[in-house]
């Protein structure tokens, strides 16, 4: 039994989709389309416009145009501020609409979609519209030693950049449009918007929500294409003034070469991750379903997963026993019926891609206490896995796998565990699970990490600032932190 399909979805996903630039559904200007496929079976599943360099160029235009001509700049921040408040509420109103095209573009279970990534989507854009009447400067008094006896008034300004070129990815497509697009309006910039080509729906679907809620013509721009060429046009582009993008740390130093090439553009990267998920022997039982959680959610394919598990010695085979109890349990289907607990990856390539993983730690010596190969023999399912006897320059802990994959190993000490956690070029997320609150701060303060969560994992909220350190990126996601880059800051003195 699947869920039944809202009729909305039925008519969205059964209509060729076009790009939205200016306010408009066009076709790309090559009148090329790409099909994006239902990941359960591998079938078609909705036929995509292809937007390239010229299209690209278009929404630029549009929003360039936008932002220095059109009504978006004249509005008042409490003026913009409603229209944003309403996506948000617009989001709830089509909940189930949008969960559906989410679990069938992604994989992931309608539940979860319904659940987690419409609710935070829609939360992040209320909590943006809250800000868009709180982007405000400081005055400022100066003296100047050269100038005795002069007196200035000087104070700042916070101003938008201009137009910001967004690239998303496809693990949680909906919920990452928001926390780009969010900020980037309550500033008062104009957006070109490229959703990932394998989950472009949801972000189609929001372009029409956004029109609807009043968003002036060319404001909010999606151009849908792939990445070698919507993308990579996107990130060279002379009159974009900035990029925010989430993906791979590979494809993130490609933008910061083309940003650098072109115009010096400002940039955002929210990157890969490797992350350290750490139990010490004092930790509640909670923390053997905190650990399968922090790797099996979204099938792992969460940038901040943590798929690096450290257990303190005394209790490594417990607590490793019961995830991998808890991977052999986990329902595994499509994204549309109810029972499904973790659906399929969300393309042939990222199946392959864990696959590969999954061969290197077997051909490296580490056991597979759960899982370790492809489930069915339909669409991109991977087992659960949890492997053990592992080392540290093994391909599956060095390397992000991007899948339900857990890598598992004992640890004695504080001290020691803190430089293990670290050894990585990552620096995104950890978890530490402790009875002891002082222990798990002073670990909190060792760790080269920009979230860590202490006796829960995945806790996100639209207020908690989001990025990491090293190569998991530049800046941060989320918050007031976010508005920062998104606006520059303008020195004004004046002589008295």
């Amino acid at each position: 039994m699947t869920v039944t399909l809202d009729r909305n979805v039925e008519s969205f996903i059964g209509t060729p989709r076009q790009l939205f630039i200016n306010g408009e559904w066009c076709d790309a200007a090559s009148g090329k389309t790409f099909e994006t496929p239902n990941p359960a079976t591998g079938e078609t599943l909705a036929r995509i416009a292809e937007g390239d360099a010229e299209d690209v160029n278009r929404a630029v235009r549009a929003a360039r145009k936008a932002f220095e001509e059109g009504p978006w700049s004249r509005m008042t921040p409490s003026e913009r501020g409603r229209i944003i408040w309403r996506i948000g509420d617009l989001i709830l109103e089509h909940a189930d609409e949008l969960a559906q095209l989410e679990s069938l573009d992604n994989g992931k279970p309608f539940a979860v979609a319904r659940g987690a990534d419409v609710p935070l989507a829609a939360d992040l854009f209320h909590y943006m519209a809250g800000w868009a009447t709180k982007i405000e400067g400081n005055s400022i008094n100066i003296s100047v030693p050269y100038m005795p006896g002069a007196n200035f008034h000087s104070y700042t300004l916070r101003e938008p950049l201009g137009v910001v070129g967004q690239i998303i990815p496809w693990n949680f497509p909906l919920l990452m449009a928001a926390w780009k697009l969010g900020p980037a309006l309550a500033t008062g910039n104009c957006v070109v918007l490229k959703p990932a080509e394998q989950t472009p729906l949801t972000a189609l679907r929001l372009a029409g929500l956004i029109a609807e809620a009043g968003m002036p013509d060319g404001v909010v721009n999606v151009v849908p294409g792939f990445g070698e060429t919507a993308g990579a046009a996107l990130a060279a582009h002379n009159d974009v003034d900035k990029v925010a993008f989430t993906g791979s740390t590979e494809v993130g130093k490609l933008i910061v070469a083309a940003a650098a090439a072109s115009n010096l553009k400002k940039l955002t990267l929210e990157l890969g991750g490797k992350s350290p998920n750490i139990v010490f022997e004092d930790a509640d039982d909670g923390a053997i379903e905190g650990a399968a959680n922090a790797i099996f959610f979204n099938h792992g394919q969460c940038c901040v997963a943590g798929s690096r598990l450290f257990v303190q010695q005394s209790r490594f085979d417990e607590v490793v026993d019961g995830v991998a109890a808890i991977a052999k349990s986990i329902k595994m289907g499509p994204g549309m019926e109810p029972s499904t607990q973790m659906g399929p990856l969300v393309s042939d390539e990222q199946f392959q891609r864990v696959t590969g993983f999954l061969e290197s730690g077997k051909a490296d010596g580490a056991t597979a206490l759960a899982g370790g190969g492809r489930y069915g023999d339909r669409g991109y399912f991977i087992e659960p896995t949890v492997l053990t006897n592992t080392r540290p320059d093994m391909k599956v802990v060095r390397e992000e796998i991007f899948g339900p994959v857990l890598v598992a190993a004992p640890f004695t000490d504080l001290d020691e565990i803190a430089a293990v956690a670290n050894d990585s070029e990552y620096g995104l997320g950890a978890g530490i699970w402790t009875k002891d609150i002082s222990k798990a701060h002073a670990l909190a303060k060792k760790l080269r990490a920009g979230t860590v969560w202490i006796n829960c994992y995945n806790v996100f909220d639209a207020a908690l600032p989001f990025g990491g350190y090293k190569q998991s990126g530049w800046g941060r996601e989320m918050g007031h932190e976010a508005l920062n880059a998104y606006t520059e800051v303008k020195a004004v003195t004046a002589q008295l």
